[in-house]
């Protein structure tokens, strides 16, 4: 393997990532990366991880884990949204899973002027639960 070539799934981590980061320390940070093998099996880049290990190897102690946070649930739902361009407002799949709302479900759409928020109203009269 050439070193300008990715590890096969290695990881590289203290000596042998700092010397490949310093022939390569003019790239940008996500082809550094990518070239010591922080690639997720579906091809996404894991900078984090990567930053983490620059950190060790530098010498500095990585802060510990409580037993509770082993664990990682992916991305949160942070309940916000905006506007796009054309005016459309999306909702997106795990607000209404949340709430209950299936495919095809059709809505009344209320809005209240004073303050300007918007209600969905089920058409079928049916409850939400949120």
């Amino acid at each position: 393997m050439s070193s300008n070539e990715p590890n096969n799934g290695e990881m590289l981590e203290g000596e042998q990532l700092l010397a490949k980061v310093r022939i390569f320390a003019d790239r940008p940070l996500d082809q550094l990366a990518r070239l010591c093998g922080y690639v997720g099996p579906s091809g996404r880049l894991l900078k984090q991880k990567f930053y983490c290990a620059l950190v060790v190897a530098k010498g500095f102690q990585a802060p510990v884990k409580a037993d509770n946070d082993t664990k990682h649930r992916g991305r949160q739902a942070d309940f916000t949204t905006r506007v796009h361009g054309n005016g459309n407002l999306l909702i997106g799949q795990t607000y209404t899973h949340r709430a209950g709302i299936e495919p095809g479900q059709e809505f009344f759409i209320e809005i209240q002027a004073d303050t300007g928020s918007i209600f969905l109203l089920p058409c079928d009269g049916e409850d939400l639960h949120v």
